[in-house]
């Protein structure tokens, strides 16, 4: 037996064996807990209330998680009733914690049921509590029923639509799936699931050299370019610097010459921004 169980066991049947209080002794513990911050009176009100924390979180032990936590996080919610109960309501303060209690259990499972996060509205969350129980009501009068039409009766019991209870009844058919377990139980194969997830896009470091080099070379490009006179600009733009460049005999009716003008003045520019880019940067040769 691990040491983990013997401590909850313990735990459970101290809990258990707390004295209950009687209605006076209640609230004058309460009265002391929120007047003079009595730390005495605090611990010996919450600690007759544990069994009521451990009945409330055994009703929610069917989630899959450590019975342990559910137990801890209702204590939580224990003190934080514990913190807003006003005695002089004459209300008990079992019925007051509950609500309390089971929000924050509730909280927990949902916060910790799955990485995807659920119920985020009172809706969404009474639905993900509710669902398994309704179905499973449900489906005990006509076995053949259409799943569409038990989940149909669910929506309107619960105000939400039709919908969100298929997703919410996919989302509680299988818990999630690490990326690290093997696909086979196979001794021989152990890829993993991530072993599959094949992303064909550059690496980070990849992205950043290839916008860092594009942008030095746009500079080094428009320094250049200064060289050139207006004419020879126009043809090495609308030639060379256009997703679709011009013709020569286009540019020559633009320019008023021949195409083959066009094509001698396009060379002799590409000379010069060749000269110009080299001119004392050589390791520029690979973009020229």
């Amino acid at each position: 037996m691990s040491d983990a169980y013997s401590t909850r066991r313990d735990f459970v049947r101290a809990a258990m064996k707390a004295p209950y209080l009687e209605r006076d002794e209640e609230h004058d513990l309460a009265v002391r807990w929120r007047d003079d911050k009595d730390q005495a009176a605090l611990h010996r009100l919450t600690s007759a209330h544990m069994r009521l924390v451990i009945a409330i979180a055994a009703r929610f032990r069917n989630f899959g998680l450590p019975m342990g936590d559910l137990i801890q996080e209702g204590h939580v919610g224990l003190l934080e009733a514990a913190a807003r109960f006003e005695p002089d309501r004459m209300v008990r303060f079992s019925t007051y914690a509950t609500w309390w209690i089971r929000a924050s259990i509730q909280d927990y499972i949902l916060r910790n049921w799955s990485i995807v996060r659920g119920g985020t509205s009172s809706s969404q969350k009474s639905l993900f509590f509710n669902l398994r129980r309704l179905r499973a009501k449900l489906s005990q009068h006509v076995d053949d029923r259409p799943r569409r039409t038990v989940f149909s009766e669910i929506a309107g019991a619960l105000g939400v639509s039709t919908n969100d209870v298929e997703l919410m009844d996919s989302r509680l058919s299988g818990p999630d799936s690490s990326l690290n377990a093997p696909v086979s139980e196979s001794e021989s194969d152990v890829s993993a699931r991530q072993d599959f997830l094949v992303d064909n896009a550059p690496q980070p470091d990849e992205t950043v050299q290839e916008q860092i080099d594009t942008e030095r070379r746009n500079t080094w490009l428009y320094s250049a370019l200064s060289v050139l006179s207006e004419r020879e600009l126009r043809i090495v733009k609308e030639r060379r610097l256009q997703e679709k460049g011009a013709t020569l005999e286009a540019l020559g009716s633009s320019l008023g010459i021949s195409k083959e003008r066009v094509r001698q003045i396009e060379g002799r520019a590409m000379e010069k921004l060749r000269t110009a880019l080299l001119k004392g940067h050589p390791d520029r040769a690979s973009f020229v």
